[in-house]
């Protein structure tokens, strides 16, 4: 039970990012530099996909709804992040801050599933190339992006729901950039060990699962290419599936450590950085990683451009 004194919280103070008075314009600015450049990139892969017909393939099909998840990924946060330089205290409702926890969560989440049957795709496409238009057909990419969208907002249901039921009362600082999991049980009035624990196994399986999948997608992957006789093959197998690889190590890389470790007090400005690199900086790579090294992708946006 509460005590009479203690008053319900009705909105967070974000601390978020402990920047020099000096140092905040031009922090600021970077910050909205990348935000920009994410917005425009992800939304020229999106527009490249949808106007080239030589993208309208599973692979780019997949990245252009991944483009579109990472559009609202980061949206959910950097606005928050930016107005909190503009103001002496971050004020974020109540329901406010749990919205913004619960599309956060569900993009998030959406991304590990769709990065997962991108591998997948990758699998199919160099260890079973005779059967791929069958295996990977319009209507079985059409349902499996639409898979990946519905688990992603039905799987953060449960976190979100059980979180959001816990009291809060007197404090009402999240020191962090973004309401969060670890963040939110921080401040609650009561500790709830079942739901720490409900929370910690609904999220680190999802992760470990798509993470698992996605590694023995490229275990397939890389069995293959090295039987590969000729070296030129074996680049060409490899560069289908690099870019993929390099974001899934950067997302999944943050992604786990912060959300796979065991409970207990974690610094909190060392979390901020990591989810400064998955909030801010990884949604920018997936449009520069994916248009460099990709001579498909290039050919599009060179064909766009000349229009």
């Amino acid at each position: 039970m509460l005590g009479e004194n203690q008053t319900e919280v009705k909105d967070f103070i974000l601390r978020g990012l402990y920047v020099d008075g000096s140092a905040q314009p031009v922090v600021f600015t970077l910050i909205l530099l990348i935000y920009v450049l994410t917005l425009v990139g992800n939304m020229l892969i999106m527009l490249l996909v949808w106007s080239n017909p030589s993208l309208h393939k599973p692979m780019y099909i997949f990245l252009g709804n991944l483009s579109f998840v990472e559009i609202w990924y980061t949206t959910t946060t950097v606005p928050k992040i930016l107005s909190g330089f503009l103001s002496r205290n971050n004020f974020i409702s109540f329901t406010g801050c749990f919205l913004q926890f619960f599309f956060f969560f569900s993009l998030g989440t959406t991304e590990c599933f769709l990065l997962t049957i991108m591998g997948y795709d990758r699998y199919l496409a160099i260890c079973q190339p005779l059967r791929y238009n069958v295996l990977m057909s319009s209507r079985i990419c059409l349902w499996l992006a639409t898979y990946c969208w519905i688990s992603g907002f039905l799987w953060s249901i449960l976190p979100v729901s059980l979180i959001s039921q816990l009291p809060f009362c007197g404090e009402n600082e999240i020191d962090h950039i973004l309401c969060d999991t670890g963040p939110l049980l921080e401040i609650s009035c009561v500790r709830d060990f079942t739901i720490e624990v409900a929370c910690s196994i609904c999220t680190s399986s999802m992760l470990v699962a798509t993470f698992s999948f996605t590694c023995i997608s490229y275990a397939f992957i890389i069995q293959t290419i090295v039987r590969i006789p000729s070296a030129a093959g074996r680049r060409k197998a490899f560069s289908t599936c690099a870019s993929h690889l390099i974001v899934v190590i950067t997302f999944f890389g943050c992604a786990m450590y912060m959300y796979v470790r065991p409970s207990g007090k974690h610094p909190f400005h060392y979390d901020k950085l990591v989810a400064i690199l998955y909030t801010i900086v990884t949604p920018l790579l997936n449009p520069v990683i994916y248009s460099l090294r990709n001579k498909e992708f290039i050919k599009a946006v060179q064909k766009f451009m000349s229009h």
